[in-house]
């Protein structure tokens, strides 16, 4: 009886696996070839994925030229035996600036440490930079003619004094080669950017043989090499600071033109000009924006002409398309006038738009004609 049990169960069991070996069979070949799909292995990307579309991207700069601090200068800023303030002589240009992301302007004269110093070794207080970073100036130029002023120690004075300063970024002195050849690339909303500076003379002081990291003298094959390392290193903007030209003429040389043509060979964005004291027009080379001259922030060159305490102010948007190709837009430029009285006291610097008669007589003419020189064709 138990061997007839167990046939008859592997009958039946051979019977349904027969059944479905027979149904799976018909559904198969049931089906037409151009309907039997592959196993889905998914692509590389998501299907639901959204390709980042390039996003436009800005920076704001506002500039102005040499703080040249003459002995009149720091004379009206004392507050007490090594103690200066120098703040209620720009309490106007800091409304104007106060929005800007970077706000740039020239060291002139060097913070060199000791005693203040007159024309023609100048040596300012370190109140002056203190000051001027308070206000909001972040992106200061060190590399120019008076920048040996105070020898090889001013210059190491000066560069320990802007290291304290951790928001502030400086160019054109250093205290050694590596610190010199570091050029670094900075970044703001979202822009890489570099920031170096140049100057053309030291008005025939030299440095210690081995040294010459002290001061940026323009050279054109360091310059190059310079500017190759920044773009190797990822900046999309090259702005440089170029202490060049002639003294008090608004007209540029033709040795500026020269050099503004090399740097824009190069892939420089924009130049800011200063040294001629006086302002000089702004144009393109290329794609390159050039500021030939921003002239005086602050000096006690009146005596010299007004032309010495008028300057520039420009701002402006940096802005790198979805093109990737960078562009300026919204420049804003403004004269403004350094006031100071028969006493050499009341230093201040005001924006042509706050001027009076009683300020600047004939103000609104003289405004006309030196923004004709700012438009100027180069």
């Amino acid at each position: 009886m138990k061997k007839r049990r167990k046939s008859r169960s592997t009958i039946i069991l051979s019977i349904i696996f027969l059944l479905v070996l027979s149904a799976t069979i018909y559904v198969y070949v049931s089906i037409p070839n151009n309907q039997v799909k592959p196993k889905y292995e998914g692509p590389s990307e998501s299907p639901n994925t959204e390709k980042k579309e390039p996003q436009e991207r800005r920076m704001s700069l506002v500039m102005v030229g040499d703080a040249l601090i003459h002995g009149a200068v720091f004379a009206d800023a004392q507050t007490g035996k090594n103690s200066y303030n120098f703040k209620p002589m720009f309490t106007s240009i800091e409304k104007i600036i106060k929005d800007y992301d970077l706000k740039y302007y020239n060291q002139e004269s060097i913070i060199g440490g000791g005693t203040p110093q007159h024309y023609p070794r100048l040596n300012s207080p370190d109140a002056i930079g203190s000051d001027l970073v308070s206000i909001g100036f972040n992106l200061v130029s060190l590399a120019n003619n008076h920048s040996l002023d105070r020898n090889e120690s001013g210059i190491l004075y000066s560069n320990a004094f802007w290291k304290k300063r951790k928001n502030v970024i400086t160019a054109g002195t250093y205290s050694s080669w590596e610190e010199r050849n570091a050029l670094p690339v900075y970044e703001q909303n979202g822009i890489k950017y570099a920031f170096l500076s140049y100057t053309m003379r030291t008005n025939g002081l030299t440095m210690p043989f081995g040294k010459e990291y002290l001061v940026n003298v323009y050279e054109k094959e360091q310059v190059k090499k310079d500017i190759e390392t920044v773009k190797e290193k990822g900046a999309e903007v090259i702005m440089v600071a170029m202490h060049w030209g002639n003294e008090y003429t608004h007209v540029p040389t033709d040795e500026q033109k020269e050099v503004a043509k090399y740097l824009s060979s190069l892939g420089v964005n924009l130049i800011i000009g200063s040294h001629p004291h006086v302002i000089q027009p702004i144009g393109y080379v290329d794609d390159m924006l050039v500021i030939y001259s921003l002239g005086n922030f602050i000096s006690a060159q009146k005596v010299l002409g007004l032309e010495k305490i008028i300057g520039l102010l420009v701002g402006l948007d940096i802005v790198i398309g979805e093109d990737g190709k960078v562009r300026f837009e919204n420049m804003d430029t403004q004269l403004h006038y350094t006031y100071y009285d028969s006493s050499n006291r009341n230093f201040k610097v005001y924006p042509f738009s706050e001027l009076t008669d009683k300020i600047l007589k004939n103000h609104e003419a003289i405004e006309k004609e030196y923004m004709e020189i700012v438009s100027r064709e180069v």
